[in-house]
């Protein structure tokens, strides 16, 4: 985990800031090698010392003699142990020395597992401090024996007591003592107290009645000790971490025994104890002022998804790309130095000039606490009693002045909280890298239909959402805040997380340049009309027919599950693997579709309400059957983002925006303009609005990524889409009696039983690609028995029966 670090100090010629620069770029081999390497050094002084006091009198004479190839030591590393035992126990720290081997091991085992060396800091300063303690004390009392105390702490007890004799250097060890208990071990007056104290346990044990007998069942929890009472809120503390409790998981179960008197029982409790990740908290002079940061997250190296092989039941529709391997986290880019950079001088200034601000205005703040993110910091102040809120609210501009910064932002009251928050920018934000946020734990075993990790919040959290159920998308922001790579970051997570068999992309890129990485996953991802030949559409006039035939899949799906007697594309999959659907009746697995609009404003002024009318039924239809949208526009006008579309789209991205109008036509609320940009978004989905990071991830990345994916064997074409036959399509129906379809009157018997003139249905009925039963159709509407072209809507039936249509076909064969 990494550790959050204070910025170097200030140069004092130039005011520059000095920072660390590592020259050696030290890999992860790199540092499993050193930490290896020390890991076994400390093992080998642990021997080293262990044989120094079973034979180190004998080994005295050798040591001095170390170049001597014949002399013979007892020490179990040879020479080099007697020489290290020599150094560090009898010239050194004594029977103290022990403690080396702790030190080296531990820092090998960090290095090891990739936990920054930072943490190591007061573990090394405290162990050397008891070093020295140990030693001298060890000299103070066993002068028959200096090798417990070593030569240093001999040397040392001497000295101290030449100028401040025994009773003084006694007193001097006592002090270090304390000093030891009290900073490293945090013993305190009130914890011996507590201890002692029968009265006040500090372990309360927690029984449950069973109401049946009046009798208690004495379930004792005390290795635990209970901080609040209220079983609304239970939070336990063990080992110094803190955990929250299910509330459901302590009610007991109750269950009849199988004794004469078939009395229920109530079985012993089964206690759902969750970690919870506590919140650093930097000591200041200022009682009242609190900086708390989040701690960082734990990056997970390897790409769970490509190990988790998903149980499909009896059937797998992974099985054509059975050795397809996920992309790997190392073809993602660390930009961070693993942690957030604090100033604190920074934090200091800003409280105090919020506070005088406020001051001015004659209102006085009881608390504030600082909440330091990547890029903002988060201030919450409590305010006097008799404060009113839009008081501090109408100080908005105010505060930004007193701060001279851009992007202040008032949130009063933050919800589900009593305070008021003042986003404020930070003036060194830290980079959110896209691997930080792919390795977060929180994305990995993410339960979701179709995750997706945006960003990192204020809190430092890894913001995960389910594109599955938003259902549908829509970011908008000014040129060059930030949506392009928003794609990128929503594409690449649904990369690293699903198989190629179970989602599909649509892509539409009006500037031709932002999306066209992901040629090279063609036939793995996408998804394309028939006649088309690239995959990613940059025509407009394309993207109406291209809407209009995910309008078809929409219907075809729908038919689908209405056959099924399914709600949903999830209980439809579940019954198609477990073979409850016959694929001879036209059922198949379905994938997700994911359309992404890169441009969504560019094709409302080419195509207009052709292609608003699609997205908006698409946007109305398609969640249940797996069809979501993506949609982005750098302007994000009314004339754009239509009341029609916006009542469709409750999951809304807001990156920077020019003026509050453009904020409220997004999010329906101002905020977005006072974003940073770089990134910096807001989202909401329906409720409370958060700010968000967003991940950061370049071109060079993406196209890594899609190497890694398109070099590997792929499916024979992209995923088709139905073809789309228009009204434009300008279809000859004068046709020839003798040019129709050997299935003609097959089909036809079939439309008629049905009453639906629909493609998809003589596809399913008759076991025909789309382009044969789209003929068809057009034959039969060419005959009469059918209705003309409605959009996405089934065709009308002339013939109303069988009775009918047979006196159609014989009337024809009289004529």
């Amino acid at each position: 985990m990494a550790k959050i670090k204070k910025t170097a100090p200030l140069d004092k010629k130039n005011g520059a800031r000095a920072e660390e620069n590592n020259p050696l770029k030290i890999t992860k081999q790199h540092k499993i090698v050193f930490g290896s390497v020390l890991v076994l050094f400390s093992i080998a002084l642990l021997f080293a010392f262990i044989s120094f006091f079973i034979y180190g009198q004998q080994d005295q004479s050798a040591v001095r003699e170390l170049t001597d190839r014949a002399e013979i030591v007892q020490n179990w590393l040879g020479k080099f142990g007697a020489f290290l035992a020599d150094l560090l126990v009898y010239k050194g720290f004594g029977i103290a020395a022990f403690i080396f081997v702790r030190l080296f091991f531990l820092t090998g085992i960090y290095m090891i597992l990739g936990i920054s060396l930072v943490k190591l800091k007061s573990i090394w300063f405290w162990d050397l401090f008891v070093i020295i303690i140990l030693s001298v004390l060890f000299g103070f009392f066993a002068t028959s024996a200096p090798e417990l105390g070593g030569t240093i702490g001999y040397e040392l007890n001497l000295f101290l007591q030449d100028y401040i004799g025994k009773t003084g250097t006694l007193l001097i060890l006592l002090f270090g003592l304390i000093i030891y208990i009290i900073f490293k071990i945090k013993l305190s007056p009130e914890s011996i107290q507590s201890f002692f104290d029968t009265t006040k346990k500090e372990m309360k044990a927690v029984t449950i009645t069973n109401p049946l007998n009046n009798g208690t069942s004495g379930y004792n929890l005390e290795e635990f000790a209970v901080v609040e009472e209220n079983l609304d809120d239970i939070h336990l503390k063990t080992n110094g971490s803190q955990f929250e409790i299910n509330k459901e998981a302590l009610k007991p179960t109750i269950s009849n025994s199988s004794d004469i008197n078939r009395n229920p029982v109530v079985k012993p409790l089964a206690m759902e104890v969750t970690p919870v990740a506590t919140p650093e908290v930097i000591s200041n002079a200022d009682d009242s002022f609190v900086i708390e940061t989040a701690p960082e997250e734990d990056i997970i190296e390897e790409n769970l998804a490509s190990r988790l092989v998903a149980d499909f039941g009896l059937f797998d529709p992974t099985l054509d790309l059975s050795n397809y391997k996920f992309p790997t986290i190392d073809l993602l880019k660390e930009y961070s130095t693993g942690g957030i950079t604090i100033n604190q001088e920074e934090l200091e200034e800003n409280k105090n000039r919020i506070v005088d601000t406020l001051r001015n205005y004659k209102i006085e703040i009881a608390q504030i606490k600082a909440t330091v993110g990547p890029s903002v910091t988060l201030y919450e102040i409590v305010p006097e009693a008799g404060i009113r809120i839009s008081k501090i609210k109408s100080l908005e501009d105010d505060i930004a002045l007193s701060l001279s910064a851009l992007g202040i932002r008032i949130i009063a009251p933050i919800p589900g909280k009593g305070t008021i928050g003042i986003e404020v920018p930070n003036k060194n934000p830290t980079m959110v890298s896209m691997k930080s946020v792919i390795g977060s734990a929180k994305f990995q075993e993410a339960e979701m239909e179709l995750p997706i990790a945006l960003g990192k919040t204020i809190s430092n959290e890894t913001f995960v959402v389910d594109l599955a159920k938003m259902p549908h998308l829509l970011m908008a922001g000014a040129t060059g805040q930030g949506k392009s790579v928003g794609l990128n970051a929503v594409l690449t997570s649904l990369l690293y997380k699903k198989h190629p068999a179970e989602v599909k992309f649509v892509l539409v890129d009006p500037k031709k340049v932002e999306l066209t990485l992901f040629n090279k996953i063609e036939r793995h991802y996408l998804a394309k009309l028939p006649d088309m030949d690239d995959a990613i559409i940059t025509d407009n006039a394309k993207v109406v027919n291209t809407l209009n035939s995910l309008c078809v899949e929409m219907d075809n799906r729908y038919s689908l599950l209405k056959d099924a007697m399914v709600r949903n594309i999830k209980e439809y999959n579940d019954k198609f693997k477990a073979r409850k659907l016959n694929p001879e009746n036209g059922h198949r697995f379905l994938p997700y579709i994911v359309l992404v609009v890169d441009e969504f404003a560019d094709l409302i002024m080419t195509a207009g309400k052709e292609v608003e009318v699609p997205i908006a039924r698409l946007a109305q239809l398609a969640r249940a059957i797996g069809i979501h949208l993506i949609i982005a526009t750098q302007r994000p006008s009314v004339n754009v983002i239509t009341g029609l579309i916006k009542a469709n789209f409750p999951a809304r991205i807001a990156f920077r925006v020019t003026s509050k109008i453009d904020s409220r036509t997004i999010l329906d609320t101002q905020g977005a303009d006072q974003l940073i940009g770089r990134g910096d978004m807001l989202y909401t989905n329906g409720n409370d609005v958060v700010r968000v990071q967003c991940a950061f991830i370049d071109t060079p990345e993406v196209e890594k990524i899609t190497d890694f994916i398109g070099s590997q064997k792929a499916y024979a074409t992209a995923y088709l889409l139905p073809e789309f036959i228009g009204e434009e399509s300008g279809i000859n129906l004068d046709m020839d009696i003798s040019d129709r379809d050997t299935l003609f009157r097959e089909a036809a018997e079939i439309i008629v039983n049905a009453q639906q003139g629909s493609a998809s249905l003589l596809q399913r009925k008759l076991k025909l690609g789309y382009n044969r039963a789209g003929r068809l159709i057009d034959q039969l509407e060419a005959a009469g028995i059918v209705g003309p072209f409605e959009g996405s809507k089934a065709r009308s039936v002339n013939i109303l029966d069988m009775s009918s249509l047979d006196q159609f076909f014989n009337n024809e064969q009289n004529n």
